[in-house]
């Protein structure tokens, strides 16, 4: 060797001084380093589990949404219909109490009618029996004794009354 110009104690110190600058480097340098990369894998190995986790509970939370979306749909159509029925109901009774009311107004309005007209009869009646009376009193020229009076007046208020129904 000595005829590349390296001599044994020249090989002996570099050699000491490359293993006592290895661990040198290797106390310094290279355990901190490492632990550091090291280190900053663990971070990046964590964040990306975070990241996915997250990712998990995201798509979880955005089904459980979708569910509940879909359920609260489901539950206002049936409000909805609900209310729709209700209304319904409600329509149809008040309907049937109108009807109920205009009957009611009805059969009221016709006993009025029957009653009025019964009145309106009998007051004909009296108006008719008195003219009959004064008719007859002016055509005998007197009075007529009671019996034949009424029989006169009764003859008269029948004439009159089938002559109104024709």
């Amino acid at each position: 060797m000595e005829a590349l110009g390296i001599t044994l104690q020249q090989l002996l110190t570099q050699l000491v001084s490359f293993l006592i600058l290895f661990f040198l480097l290797y106390k310094l340098a290279y355990g901190p380093i490492m632990g550091m990369l090291d280190s900053r894998a663990q971070k990046i190995k964590e964040s990306l589990e975070a990241a996915e986790t997250a990712r998990l509970e995201a798509a979880s939370s955005a089904e459980k949404v979708e569910a509940e979306i879909a359920e609260a749909r489901v539950e206002g159509q049936k409000i909805v219909a609900e209310a729709r029925d209700a209304a319904a109901k409600l329509r149809d009774q008040e309907q049937e109490r109108a009807r109920e009311e205009v009957e009611t107004m009805l059969e009221r309005a016709r006993a009025e009618i029957g009653r009025e007209k019964d009145s309106a009869v009998e007051e004909v009646r009296k108006e008719f029996a008195s003219l009959a009376i004064t008719a007859a009193e002016r055509i005998v020229e007197g009075s007529l004794d009671p019996k034949s009076h009424s029989s006169l007046i009764d003859k008269v208020l029948e004439e009159g009354l089938s002559e109104r129904k024709n």
